[in-house]
């Protein structure tokens, strides 16, 4: 009997592979066919384990099937197989373009399912301590790509440096630069910043400084892509920054000079 041809949208989460949602679990044990991108914790493949998977990346400078491709091969196996997962890093609506596959297969009769995923943009910040809105500090956070379709910065970064919200900036590493620029252009070369790369997982890495000692510290620290960048008063609330105004870390002059920190004290 052919099976009704089904598309299951899935938000994997930001790395570890704990962070998935039971009902997520639930969807890949009934795939017939799991396809997925770069970003993807490959463990999860394991909750699928009588599927077709298939790579079809989707990384920065690395892309194993174009979208237009990812689009067709969705259509093909759910026509021809059945029970489509496609599994994409953090919450397939939070840049990951997952209503352009939805609509494509859709189009074509193919019923669809979402199931979101957390978010990199709250969780690799949580994963450092940092709580994106806290109270008396932060009352909103904005959460802006980096880079836009065309490659250049999004505009809405400048428009979010104006803000006193918590800014997440996510595929923004490259452009780190002229999101430092468009900071300063509004005064706000002290603000804290996070990079935080690999969130989540067991080569997670991150650098701390503020918006003028930022691309030292990613430079020092070798910071690069996937990573995720967080601007604002909240930064101060790391756990490595734990203890930051206790008068007995703030005489470890060698402690903050190795952690970047010298920045937040004034020194």
């Amino acid at each position: 009997m052919k099976k009704i041809p089904k598309l299951t949208l899935i938000g994997a989460g930001p790395g570890d592979p704990d962070l998935i949602t039971l009902k997520a679990v639930k969807a890949l044990a009934a795939a017939d066919v799991v396809l997925y991108d770069a970003l993807v914790n490959t463990e999860l493949l394991s909750h699928a384990p009588q599927a077709e998977k298939i790579f079809v990346g989707k990384r920065k400078g690395a892309h194993r099937f174009s979208q237009e491709e990812i689009n067709k091969l969705i259509v093909d196996k759910a026509l021809g197989q059945g029970h489509v997962v496609r599994l994409k890093g953090g919450d397939p609506n939070v840049f990951g373009r997952g209503a352009e596959e939805t609509e494509y297969a859709e189009n074509f009769g193919i019923s669809t399912q979402v199931i979101p995923g957390i978010t990199s943009a709250i969780a690799v910040p949580a994963g450092q301590g940092i709580p994106v809105t806290r109270r008396k500090v932060a009352e909103s956070f904005w959460v802006v790509t980096g880079t836009t379709s065309s490659g250049k910065l999004s505009g809405d970064v400048r428009l979010a440096a104006q803000s006193s919200a918590t800014v997440i900036i996510l595929m923004g590493i490259s452009k780190l630069p002229e999101i430092v620029s468009a900071y300063r252009e509004c005064g706000k070369q002290n603000l804290p910043v996070a990079v935080i790369q690999n969130g989540t997982t067991e080569g997670e890495k991150a650098g701390y400084g503020t918006i003028d000692t930022i691309e030292e510290v990613v430079r020092k620290e070798g910071l690069t892509s996937p990573a995720v960048i967080v601007t604002g008063e909240v930064v101060k609330y790391a756990s490595v920054l734990a203890g930051y105004y206790d008068e007995e870390f703030l005489e470890d002059e060698f402690l903050f000079q190795n952690l970047n920190l010298l920045p937040f004290l004034g020194r």
